[in-house]
């Protein structure tokens, strides 16, 4: 799983449930900050959201995900 949405009534959701182990530069994660594993992005009527920044984060959680790993590898350094 990559992630979920789900729509309530004043939101909508979009849980990333490897969230914790993805680099968030552009601060898009809202809510289930606290969490070990997942983390989640609040969405309200009207707010507009960093459409690169999203893609970036579903990419990372699909190599995550492919990876088989719980957190991204790291780039050996020469």
């Amino acid at each position: 799983m990559i992630c979920t949405g789900e729509s309530y009534r004043n939101i909508v959701k979009s849980t990333f449930a490897k969230g914790a182990s993805l680099e968030d530069p552009a601060h898009l994660f809202n809510a289930s900050l606290d969490g070990n594993a997942r983390r989640a992005i609040d969405i309200r009527e009207g707010e507009d959201v960093d459409e690169p920044a999203f893609k970036t984060l579903v990419r990372q959680a699909v190599a995550l995900d492919s990876s088989g790993t719980s957190r991204p590898r790291k780039k050996a350094t020469s």
